[in-house]
């Protein structure tokens, strides 16, 4: 009796297994079903063991989901912003949605603080940026980057009755603000600023037009949309630097994004052979910006 239960032991410890390793052979799903007005950090990418070989890429991955997720912030106007009703809106909202159809998927756009943009990109939070980035050296060592499709020109702002700089060197000792890893927060830093890190650009012109930072750094073009939208702002433009940026879309380095890059570069191409990217340019800035 004691050899036969043993037995029974046995056997059953042998089903145990068997269910186990049938178990490990199946698929890690990855969840398609998170609602449209994600927000930072809401997904979580995992690796999904279809069958897919690293040749698939990124791209066959985002056309079996049926959509392409685009990071930006939501609160830099014209770029990416919400009008009156709430509407996700501007000129790279604009921009991701014509990717989006020229792959022949639907954008879901993650808005989120500047700050942690780059990092969701490089933990596959989501599948590209589109927030006006420029492309920078050091950025070009993390992301892979498509060609550019906008040029921007760095303006440093003021309040109006503030004489004091002239030239970019005046910044030297002076007292900016910039969300901390754009590429503004870097200019300022050059010329010797102090730059005070912000969430976005209204919390940046609260800080200057109450008087506790003395200018910051931005987009020529945002500087007048802002202005536009707020006429007795009490800001002017000190100085411009005349030297252009990049701007273009990160994505994360590797194999697997090689076939995406190259779709995004012939989407890019064909709005800017159609004149697509200029009429959004003028839509929202006023002026061609897609090209130098």
């Amino acid at each position: 009796m004691k050899h036969k239960k043993s037995t029974i032991v046995i056997s059953l410890l042998l089903v145990l297994a068997l269910a186990l390793l049938a178990g490990c052979g199946g698929e890690k799903t990855q969840s398609t079903t998170a609602p449209d007005d994600l927000t930072a950090g809401d997904v979580d990418v995992t690796e999904a063991d279809d069958g897919k070989t690293e040749a698939d890429g990124l791209l066959a991955e985002i056309k079996a989901n049926g959509y392409i997720t685009i990071a930006m912030e939501g609160t830099w106007a014209p770029w990416t912003y919400h009008d009156e009703d709430d509407t996700l809106v501007g000129y790279d909202v604009e921009v991701g949605q014509k990717i989006a159809e020229a792959l022949g998927v639907h954008p879901r756009f993650i808005e989120g603080e500047w700050d942690g943009l780059l990092a969701g990109l490089e933990a596959a939070r989501y599948d590209i940026m589109i927030n006006g980035v420029d492309i920078t050296p050091e950025r070009e060592e993390k992301y892979a980057f498509s060609t550019p499709y906008a040029y921007n020109r760095t303006a440093v702002i003021v309040r109006s009755d503030d004489e004091r700089i002239t030239k970019m060197e005046d910044l030297d000792g002076m007292n900016t603000a910039n969300t901390i890893s754009s590429t503004y927060a870097e200019v300022a830093e050059k010329y010797g600023a102090n730059v005070t890190g912000v969430d976005d650009l209204n919390q940046t012109m609260e800080l200057l037009l109450s008087g506790r930072i003395d200018a910051t750094l931005n987009a020529e073009v945002t500087y007048y949309d802002y202005m536009k939208a707020h006429p007795d702002a009490g800001l002017k433009i000190a100085v411009i630097d005349l030297d252009s940026t990049s701007v273009a879309i990160p994505m994360r380095k590797g194999a697997e994004t090689q076939s995406l890059l190259a779709a995004v570069n012939d989407a890019l191409e064909t709005m800017r052979q159609d004149g697509t990217l200029k009429a959004l340019s003028e839509k929202y800035f006023g002026t061609d910006i897609s090209s130098q």
